[in-house]
């Protein structure tokens, strides 16, 4: 954990505590320990069935054993009483044995029994075990069972006639001993998984989270850096990614800070700057009416000089206001407001501008942002093509517009040099993507930030020496049913 300058730890936030029962560690010891008495119950079940089946084998081995000394004897010779006792011993209702086909009932109780179920010792599969198994726990302890078969190495086959009563309490206590030691064993597997994974993973994510919530609140301190632990698994690429992410945070938004406080002390120059020239313009006006032929010849480069330098000023004074407000559109007649655009850029030029825009074509816009747009991009082009000294050259700004759908699209030629290729790839950087000496790049910056509030592109078609072209597109809005039918009506 990160250390502040006083060695210790940053206070936690209190968005950071989970309670207990909704922690990662408490969901992990509950699932596993139900996972592991899920498994526990695949062995439970045949479990109890061989034990079962061991008890049952045990009965009827003692039932041969006594059937094989009756045998060698005179099983008629044993009083009442000495064949109550052996039955007694093995639990038992009568014992019989089958040689050679003929079957001999050597001891039984004064009334033979009724039999309810016959069990086959010979011939006792795994599903048919599981079954008796359940059926004995469940519904047992009242039965009668006839378990036959051969015992040992023995051809002969010997029958055992006992009630089920003290199976199934044999196997009950069976089945608790199970119970309980597979809940011991999920515990203990639970605990050990608990603690193995509370200390590789919820520790370090708990310190991730901390370390997360702990930079936010204080993100230029650059003891909130968290300080990655030396693992080679996901938990120590994390917090080495963290960490790194961090500090390229801290070092962007201090970078952020530095020309936030930049820009405003260049808002507040340009804003002075603005004023000076202004005045300086009013003198340079009045200089342009001197007869003095030196003034003459240097007034209107003193002039152009000047413009400039308010264009720029007003540029960087328009890219530092606050945030853009949000578009007011509506349906704009877009021929009127090119004409408009006609007035604000073609004075005293010398530049052809056609306005080719159909005169009942309407877009859905905001009229007084569209307008910058379309001036931003026009200035720029009027200004390249100034720069031109080839009095034969022709100078033409044409804008047209179409409709592809519901998407209206302006496009902006002139007959200009041509942007170079530092201004191509800085098309619409701020102060990088100028196109002649002493620009600042901001009018395109500005045009396509406004377009883009508008849910529009704005992208230059191709650039060549006699033919610049820019693309304004812009969708209209959505429109409910039946104004969507005028609409279409109107458009078509």
């Amino acid at each position: 954990m990160t250390q502040d300058v006083q060695g210790k730890e940053p206070p936690e936030p209190a968005a950071a505590t989970v309670p207990l029962a909704r922690g990662l560690s408490t969901k992990l010891l509950l699932l596993t320990l139900v996972f592991v008495l899920l498994a526990e119950t695949f062995i439970f079940l045949p479990s109890v069935a061989s034990y079962r089946i061991s008890w049952l084998r045990d009965r009827l081995a003692t039932a041969a054993a006594v059937s094989i000394v009756l045998v060698q004897g005179d099983p008629a010779a044993l009083s009442r009483e000495a064949q109550d006792d052996v039955l007694m011993a093995i639990g038992a209702r009568a014992i019989a044995m089958t040689d050679g086909g003929v079957s001999r009932l050597l001891v039984v109780a004064d009334m033979p029994p009724e039999v309810d179920k016959h069990i086959d010792m010979a011939n006792v599969g795994m599903f048919g075990e599981i079954a008796g198994a359940l059926d004995t726990l469940i519904n047992g302890g009242g039965s009668m069972l006839r378990i036959y078969g051969p015992a040992g190495e023995d051809e002969r086959e010997f029958e055992l006639i006992m009630p089920d009563k003290a199976l199934r309490a044999a196997m009950l206590i069976y089945a608790r001993n199970v119970a309980l030691l597979s809940l011991l064993i999920s515990v203990f597997a639970a605990m050990l998984v608990y603690a193995a994974m509370d200390r590789i993973m919820v520790r370090p994510m708990r310190r991730l989270a901390r370390s997360m919530l702990s930079f936010s609140q204080a993100p230029e301190d650059p003891t909130r850096i968290i300080a990655p632990a030396a693992r080679a698994d996901e938990i120590g690429f994390a917090e080495r990614e963290l960490s790194r992410m961090q500090e390229r945070l801290q070092k962007m938004l201090a970078e952020r800070r530095h020309l936030a406080d930049l820009g405003l002390a260049v808002s507040k120059i340009n804003h002075d700057m603005r004023n000076m020239l202004a005045s300086a313009q009013l003198i340079s006006d009045r200089l342009s009416t001197s007869k003095d032929p030196t003034v003459q010849s240097f007034a209107p480069r003193l002039l152009r000089t000047l413009d400039r330098a308010v264009s720029y000023s007003e540029g960087v004074l328009a890219y530092g206001r606050t945030q853009e407000p949000a578009p007011a559109r509506r349906l704009v007649k877009l021929h009127s407001l090119v004409e408009d655009l006609r007035d604000m850029v073609n004075a005293d030029s010398g530049t052809e501008f056609v306005n080719a825009v159909p005169p009942d074509f309407e877009i859905d816009a905001d009229p007084d942002q569209l307008f910058r747009v379309l001036t931003n991009i026009a200035r720029n082009a009027v200004q390249a093509m100034s720069s031109e000294t080839d009095r034969v050259s022709v100078r033409r700004l044409t804008v047209s517009a179409e409709r592809q759908g519901s998407v209206c699209r302006i496009v902006v030629n002139d007959t200009g040099p041509g942007l170079p290729p530092r201004a191509r790839e800085n098309l619409f950087s701020a102060f990088r993507g100028a196109a002649r000496q002493g620009g600042t790049g901001l009018g395109l910056a500005i045009a396509q930030e406004l377009v883009r509030a508008h849910g529009g592109t704005l992208e230059l078609v191709g650039s060549e020496s006699g033919d610049t072209t820019f693309a304004v597109s812009i969708a209209d809005r959505p429109l409910p049913f039946g104004r969507a039918f005028d609409g279409q009506r109107r458009h078509g």
